[in-house]
């Protein structure tokens, strides 16, 4: 099967490093070119943001596929998959190489139709905790926008139609310095932190719902 294979072999990339991620692009850049795929790369922050397309231009509509090569780090035997039973085990075989593959054969088997465009957009940094400069902000750039866009991440077999945003703040909290046996003579930067924290928890933003969410997530970190 080759949705079994290919995810394999995306398997094998140990995508949670630069240079993984880089040998990954390139990878799946070959094998849509095999296919007499265009694809091409864009960089964000030295890594590359794969992008290919098949369908006519001026078709009366866009569906956009969306993805990531990177995953979380692991175990160097994690990195080589194995299957047990019906399941494939594997680093970033639920997030989502599998997903990954599915996309990418998908988009080999509409290429010869000429009813709808179909791009392919594909990230190196989906897990990083960069907020400035990501690979979504890059694809957006280069006009990769649609009528309609799927992405592969898990969602248990159920269709998601939606996703929390991020608002990530950096606040600096100055504070003053003195002996811990005067501490009285200071002002701690942690405690006027949590202060900081607890007011922000009480904003209306805060306790704000929807149809599909029932609350924000709120974290403290660093």
């Amino acid at each position: 099967m080759e949705e079994r294979t290919l995810t394999e072999e995306l398997i094998g990339y140990e995508t949670s490093n630069a240079e993984g991620i880089r040998l990954c692009a390139g990878f799946i850049k070959g094998w849509l070119e095999s296919r007499d795929i265009v694809a091409r790369q864009i960089g964000v922050r030295d890594l590359p943001v794969t992008i290919a397309e098949v369908g006519p231009q001026d078709a009366p509509r866009t569906v956009l596929l969306h993805g990531h090569v990177d995953v979380v780090p692991g175990r160097p035997e994690q990195f080589k998959p194995r299957l047990e039973g019906e399941r494939l085990h594997g680093r970033g075989a639920y997030d989502m190489k599998g997903a990954l593959a599915c996309l990418l054969l998908a988009l080999a088997d509409l290429r010869e139709q000429d009813q709808v465009r179909v791009r392919l957009g594909i990230v190196p940094d989906e897990e990083s905790e960069e907020e400035d400069d990501r690979g979504g902000d890059r694809l957006v750039e280069a006009g990769f926008v649609g009528d309609f866009a799927i992405t592969g991440e898990p969602t248990d077999m159920q269709v998601g139609v939606a996703a929390k945003g991020v608002l990530a703040m950096r606040i600096e909290v100055l504070g003053r310095a003195a002996h811990g046996a005067t501490p009285w003579l200071g002002e701690n930067a942690i405690l006027r932190a949590y202060e900081v924290f607890r007011e922000i928890e009480s904003l209306p933003f805060a306790s704000r719902s929807s149809e599909l969410f029932d609350r924000p997530s709120i974290n403290l970190g660093r």
